[in-house]
C-alpha cells in the first residue's frame, strides 16, 4: 500500500517537472551580464544573448539606456537593417553580428544602465539590462610636508602634511601612515579632513590633510599617504613617497667639551670650547669664565653664540680655569648650563745650577743640575751647543775639564704626555787658565829676503793676547776659545839666525814658543842630481842598443835551453868569450855545429867558448 503511494508520488513529481520545463522552453529569454567595466577612453562591449522557442527568429532588437528612470532608445535592428537614433552616443555605437552593442571612446558620463529588448512575434517581447561601470586609475598621490615645521609645544593640533590624488573615477579615498602604521582619527590628537572635487572631465580629485601632535622622537618619523580605489571588484592602492617633517622641541641636555682634549692643551695653542644642545632649533649660547673671586666673567663677545663655539687663541697658564656654557630657548625661555675645566699645560721656572759655582780650572770637575715646574711629569735632556744629545736626566757631571770641553750646554725639559710641550735653558761652562799654545809654524824653511807668514795658535780663557818679538804685520782670528795670530815678515840674516818668539798671555799666566827658520837649499844642487840621473839613463840605453845589434847580426846565438855568460879568458884578453853551459843534455842528443862547421857529440858540448870578434 505504502509502496503504491510512493510510486504515485514520483509519477506526479516527474509530471510537474515536465510541464514546467515545457513552459520555460516555450518562452522568449534574453540574457546579459549584470556588470561591464571599462577604462575611460576605451571601448565597452555589451552582449545580448536571447532564446526563441522552436528556433524562431527575432522580429526586432532595440537598445536603450536609462536616464532618470526613462528609457532612451539608441538604435533599432530589423533584419540586417540598423537605425541609430540621434543621441549623445551617435557616431560612437556599433552592433556586431552577435547583436552585441559596442560603445567607443567611453567617458565617465557613460556609466549608466543599458537595456537590450528583443521582439519575436507570437513569442512576445523579452529584455534584460547591464550596468556599465567606467573607471579611471588615479594618478600617484602627491604629498607635501608642512614647510614651517611643527612644535611639540603647540597647543593646537599642528598640520603635518597634505596629500592630493587627481583624475580618478569613481572617487577614491586616502589613508595616512607614520613609519608604516596607519593613522586613525583621534580626538584632540589626530585629524584627517578630506575634500572631494569633481572636475569638468567628470574625474575626481581628492585632497586629504593630516593634523597630529608630535613628540621629539618624531624628528625621525616618515609619513606617507595611500590612495585606495576599486577595479574589477578588487581593492587597489597607490602609495606616495615618504616625507619627514621638521619638529621643533626644546633642549633637554647640553654638552660642553674642549677641543683638542684638555689633557693635550699647552701654552701657545689655539683652543675651542664647543657647546652642543639637543634642542631644535639650536638655542642661544652664552659663555662665562669663573674668576678667582668666584664671579663669572662674560665671554660671549668672543664666541659665536649661534654655533656655540668659543675660540681661545694663544692660551697660557692664566687661561686655565672653569668655563660655563649657558643655553636659552627662545620658545619657552628655558635655560640649561654646563661647566668644563680647562687645564693649560706649561713648563716654567727652568733653572740650571752649577756646582761649584766658582771659576773652573783645567782638570776640575763640575755638576750641572736642572729643575723646572709643571702640572705634568717632566723628562730632562742635556745637549751640547751643536744640539747633540749628551745624556738624559736632570743632572750632567763633567770631569777633568779642559779648554776644549768649554762649551754652552742646554737643559731641555720635555713633557712626554703633552706632545710639543718643551722648554730649554742654556748655561756656559767656561774653563779658565793660562794660555796653552797648540800650534806653531816651526820649523819653517825660508829664503833670504822672502816674505813669509808666521803662525801661532793658542787656547785660553779669559781671552789672551799674542805678542811677537820681531816686527811685522799681525792679524788675529778668534774662534770659540782659540786665538790665532799670523805675522807677516821679510826674512833677513838676523831672523834666520835667531828665529821668532810667540808669546801668549792673559791674567792667569804666560806661554811662549820659539819658531825656528831654516834656510832652504838652492836649486843648483838639485840640478846636479838631475843631470847625473839623466846620464845614467843614457848609458844604459846605449849598452842595450849594442847588445841588440850584435844579436841581430848572429854574433850572439841565444839557445832556449841554456844560459850565456860573457867573460874574458885569461889566455886571450883581446877576445870576448861567451861561456855556454847546457842545462838539458837530453835535448842536445844531436851534434852541435861550431863556428868552423864541425859536428861534435853532445857529450863534448858541455862547455864551449865562442869568439865574438868575427
Amino acid at each position: 500500500m505504502a509502496g503504491g503511494r510512493r510510486a504515485a508520488g514520483l509519477a506526479l513529481g516527474w509530471g510537474c517537472c515536465v510541464l514546467l520545463c515545457c513552459a520555460a522552453a516555450s518562452k522568449l529569454e534574453v540574457s546579459m551580464p549584470a556588470v561591464v567595466e571599462v577604462e575611460s577612453g576605451g571601448t565597452a562591449r555589451i552582449e545580448c544573448n536571447f532564446y526563441i522557442p522552436g528556433n524562431g527568429s527575432y522580429t526586432y532588437i532595440n537598445w536603450y539606456y536609462i536616464d532618470r528612470n526613462n528609457q532612451v532608445r539608441l538604435c533599432n535592428i530589423t533584419g540586417s537593417k540598423i537605425v541609430e537614433e540621434n543621441t549623445d552616443y551617435k557616431g560612437r555605437l556599433s552592433v556586431g553580428e552577435d547583436k552585441a552593442l559596442s560603445i567607443s571612446r567611453v567617458t565617465v558620463q557613460d556609466a549608466r544602465t543599458f537595456v537590450c529588448q528583443v521582439g519575436a512575434g507570437s513569442h512576445g517581447v523579452g529584455e534584460n539590462r547591464t550596468e556599465l561601470r567606467v573607471y579611471k586609475v588615479p594618478e600617484a598621490p602627491e604629498i607635501v610636508a608642512y614647510p614651517g615645521g611643527v612644535s611639540v609645544q603647540s597647543s593646537d593640533i599642528p598640520q603635518i602634511a597634505q596629500c592630493v590624488s587627481r583624475n580618478s573615477f569613481p572617487s577614491p579615498n586616502i589613508t595616512w601612515h607614520k613609519n608604516g602604521e596607519q593613522l586613525q582619527p583621534e580626538e584632540k590628537m589626530v585629524k584627517i579632513p578630506a575634500t572631494l572635487t569633481r572636475e569638468s572631465s567628470g574625474l575626481y580629485t581628492v585632497s586629504s590633510t593630516l593634523f597630529a601632535h608630535v613628540t621629539r622622537e618624531d624628528r625621525n618619523s616618515l609619513y606617507h599617504c595611500t590612495v585606495h580605489y576599486w577595479l574589477q571588484g578588487q581593492r587597489r592602492a597607490v602609495e606616495s613617497r615618504r616625507v619627514n617633517v621638521t619638529v621643533f622641541y626644546p633642549a633637554q641636555h647640553v654638552k660642553l667639551q674642549v677641543m683638542p682634549s684638555s689633557a693635550l692643551v699647552k701654552e701657545g695653542d689655539d683652543v675651542k670650547l664647543v657647546c652642543e644642545a639637543d634642542g631644535n632649533p639650536a638655542p642661544v649660547f652664552s659663555f662665562y669664565k669663573r674668576d678667582l673671586d668666584g664671579s663669572w666673567q662674560d665671554l660671549s663677545s668672543l664666541a659665536d653664540t649661534n654655533s656655540g663655539v668659543l675660540n681661545l687663541h694663544n692660551v697660557n697658564k692664566s687661561s686655565s680655569g672653569l668655563y660655563r656654557c649657558q643655553t636659552l630657548d627662545l620658545d619657552d625661555m628655558g635655560q640649561l648650563e654646563k661647566d668644563v675645566e680647562l687645564v693649560v699645560n706649561y713648563i716654567e721656572g727652568v733653572h740650571v745650577k752649577m756646582e761649584p759655582s766658582s771659576s773652573l780650572q783645567e782638570g776640575d770637575s763640575v755638576r750641572l743640575s736642572c729643575t723646572a715646574h709643571s702640572p705634568v711629569a717632566l723628562d730632562y735632556q742635556w745637549r751640547d751647543e751643536k744640539g747633540r744629545k749628551v745624556t738624559e736626566g736632570n743632572q750632567l757631571f763633567l770631569s777633568n775639564l779642559t779648554f776644549e770641553t768649554s762649551s754652552n750646554f742646554s737643559c731641555k725639559v720635555i713633557a712626554p704626555s703633552v706632545p710639543g710641550l718643551e722648554q730649554s735653558k742654556q748655561v756656559a761652562v767656561a774653563v779658565q787658565g793660562k794660555p796653552r799654545i797648540v800650534a806653531i809654524s816651526s820649523p819653517l824653511y825660508v829664503r833670504q829676503d822672502e816674505v813669509v807668514n808666521l803662525t801661532c795658535k793658542a787656547i785660553a780663557f779669559p781671552r789672551p793676547s799674542v805678542h811677537w818679538n820681531v816686527n811685522g804685520t799681525a792679524h788675529e782670528y778668534v774662534e770659540n776659545q782659540h786665538i790665532a795670530s799670523n805675522l807677516t815678515v821679510r826674512v833677513n840674516h838676523d831672523l834666520l839666525r835667531a828665529g821668532a818668539m810667540c808669546r801668549v798671555s792673559n791674567a792667569l799666566g804666560v806661554s811662549e814658543k820659539h819658531i825656528q827658520l831654516l834656510e832652504q837649499k838652492t836649486s843648483e844642487s838639485k840640478g846636479v842630481i838631475i843631470v847625473a840621473i839623466i846620464v845614467c839613463i843614457l848609458v844604459v840605453a846605449v849598452l842595450g842598443s849594442v847588445i841588440y845589434f850584435l844579436h841581430k847580426k848572429g854574433k850572439i846565438p841565444c839557445g832556449r835551453a841554456g844560459k850565456q855568460d860573457i867573460t874574458k879568458p885569461e889566455a886571450r884578453k883581446d877576445k870576448i868569450v861567451v861561456e855556454v853551459k847546457s842545462d838539458k843534455l837530453s835535448e842536445e842528443a844531436g851534434l852541435l855545429q861550431g863556428a868552423n862547421g864541425e859536428k861534435r857529440p853532445a857529450t863534448d858540448q858541455s862547455e864551449k867558448y865562442i869568439d865574438l870578434r868575427n
